[in-house]
C-alpha cells in the first residue's frame, strides 16, 4: 500500500481520521517487538564484550559504533524523512539490521567471531538508526490526533522501559541457556514482528507541494537553519547535548562498573537494567497520565535530578548494590518525566513538513554527545576509576541541567513555536 500523502502542510497534527487507534497500537506494538529484540541484542553483545575483555575503553568503542553512525548521518535520514516514503524508510532500515544480525549469528556459531566484526555490525545498525529513528518519530504526529500527542510521547518512554524490563532480563536469561548466536537470533524474529504492520497499514504524511520543494541540500540545510533562528530551540539543543554528553556514558559502561566495583555478573546487570526498565515504565505511564503543559520546566528539573541521583550510584559501598539500584530506579523515572515532554514539545510547535529534519537534527545532537562524552570519558576513567567516574559525570549533568533555567528565550520556547 502506498501512503497517504498531503502536498501543502497547513498544521502541525491533521485529523488522522476514523479508527486511527487500530493503526497507531498496531505500529506501536509492532516497533514494540523490534525494540525489544534490539535491546536484548544490545545488552548480549555488551556483556559479551564486558566479559570477554574486561576494559573501559573496549565499551567506549562500541559505544562510539553504537552511536557515531547515527549521529553523522542524522540530518540527511531527516531530510529523506521528508521528502521519501517514511514508512518505506523503516521497513528497510529494519531489513538492513536484521541482515547484520544474521551476519553475527553465523559468525557465533561457527566460532569464528571477533572484536572488529562485532563492530562493524554495530556501525551499520546504527546508520540504518539515522534513517529509521526521524522518520518513526514524525509519523507519530501523523497517526494521532494532536490532543494525544503528549501522551503518544508518554507512551514512547513507556515502551523504553519495557524494553529494559524485557530486554535485560531476557538477555541474561538467553545466554545462560543458549549460545551467542541462537541469543541473537531473537532480535531478527522480532524485527520482522515490527515490520509486518508496515506492511499492512498506510501512514498519512504531509509533503511540500513536488513545485515548491528545493534542492535535497537546501532542504537538509533548511533544518539547520530552522531550529538556529529559533533561540528557544537554539540553546534548548546546545544544552541537551552537554547533558547527554555527561550521562550517557553511564548506559555504555554500567556492565563494566558492575562488575569492577560490586563483583556481579550478568545476572546483576540484567537485574539492575530490568528494574531501571521499570522505573522508565512508571515514568511513562506518569507522562501519559498528566501530559505536562508547561514542558520546558518539566525537562530541566528531571534532567537535572537524573543527574543528580546517577552521580550518587558512585558513592554506594561495593557491598550495597540495593543502594545503587535504587538510585538508578529513581534516575530512570525521574529521566522519562522530561524526555517525553521534550518530544512532545518538538512534535506541537513544529510543522509536520519539517518534522524529520527537526527531530533528526535533535537525535543526531544526542547521539554525538554521547560518543563524544564516552571519548572524554575513557581517559578521565582509566585515571581515577570507573566509580569516581560516575560522580564526577553525574554531578556535572545535573549542574549543566539547571543552567537552562537561566535562559529567557528557552523559559519561553513554548510561546514562539517554529514556521
Amino acid at each position: 500500500m502506498s501512503d497517504v500523502c498531503n502536498e501543502i502542510p497547513t498544521q502541525v497534527s491533521p485529523d488522522p481520521g476514523q479508527h486511527w487507534q487500530l493503526r497507531y497500537w498496531s505500529v506501536f506494538l509492532g516497533q514494540a517487538s523490534s525494540l525489544i529484540g534490539s535491546a536484548l541484542t544490545q545488552f548480549v553483545l555488551l556483556w559479551w564484550i564486558a566479559d570477554t575483555t574486561g576494559s573501559v575503553a573496549a565499551l567506549s568503542l562500541a559505544g562510539l559504533f553504537a552511536l557515531l553512525p547515527q549521529a553523522l548521518l542524522g540530518p540527511i535520514g531527516g531530510a529523506l524523512a521528508d521528502r521519501w516514503s517514511r514508512r518505506l524508510l523503516m521497513i528497510v532500515a529494519d531489513l538492513v539490521s536484521a541482515a547484520c544480525m544474521l551476519v553475527l549469528i553465523v559468525l557465533f556459531l561457527t566460532e569464528r567471531v571477533e572484536l572488529w566484526h562485532i563492530y562493524t555490525m554495530m556501525f551499520i545498525r546504527s546508520a540504518m538508526q539515522a534513517f529509521q529513528a526521524p522518520a518513526a518519530a514524525a509519523s507519530t504526529a501523523m497517526l494521532v490526533p494532536q490532543s494525544f500527542i503528549g501522551r503518544a510521547a508518554g507512551l514512547n518512554q513507556t515502551l523504553q522501559g519495557m524494553m529494559l524490563v524485557a530486554a535485560a532480563p531476557l538477555g541474561a536469561l538467553a545466554i545462560s541457556i543458549m549460545p551467542m548466536g541462537f541469543a541473537l537470533a531473537i532480535d531478527v524474529a522480532t524485527a520482522l514482528l515490527g515490520i509486518v504492520p508496515l506492511l499492512i497499514f498506510r501512514i498519512p504524511q504531509q509533503r511540500i507541494a513536488r513545485e515548491d520543494r528545493l534542492g535535497f541540500w537546501s532542504e537538509l540545510r533548511e533544518g539547520f537553519v530552522t531550529v538556529w533562528n529559533n533561540p528557544g530551540f537554539r540553546w534548548l539543543y546546545l544544552l541537551v547535548a552537554l547533558v547527554l554528553m555527561t550521562m550517557m556514558p553511564f548506559y555504555t559502561l554500567l556492565p563494566l562498573f558492575i562488575k569492577e566495583h560490586f563483583g556481579g555478573g550478568a545476572p546483576e546487570v540484567a537485574l539492575m537494567e530490568g528494574l531501571a526498565g521499570v522505573g522508565m515504565l512508571l515514568g511513562g505511564l506518569l507522562a501519559t497520565l498528566f501530559a505536562p503543559k508547561r514542558r520546558i520546566l518539566w525537562i530541566l528539573w528531571s534532567f537535572s535530578l537524573t543527574g543528580f541521583l546517577m552521580g550518587f550510584i558512585g558513592f554506594a559501598p561495593g557491598n550495597m548494590l540495593w543502594l545503587a539500584i535504587i538510585f538508578w530506579v529513581l534516575s530512570s523515572v525521574i529521566y522519562v518525566l522530561g524526555n517525553a515532554p521534550m518530544m512532545a514539545l518538538v512534535q506541537t510547535t513544529v510543522p509536520n513538513h519539517l518534522q524529520g529534519r527537526v527531530l533528526s537534527l535533535l537525535t543526531t545532537v544526542m547521539a554525538l554527545a554521547a560518543p563524544v562524552g564516552l571519548a572524554l570519558a575513557t581517559p578521565i576513567g582509566d585515571l581515577i576509576g570507573i566509580r569516581w567516574l560516575f560522580v564526577v559525570m553525574g554531578f556535572a549533568s545535573g549542574a549543566i541541567a539547571l543552567l537552562g533555567l537561566l535562559s529567557k528565550s528557552m523559559m519561553t520556547i513554548e510561546d514562539h513555536p517554529l514556521r
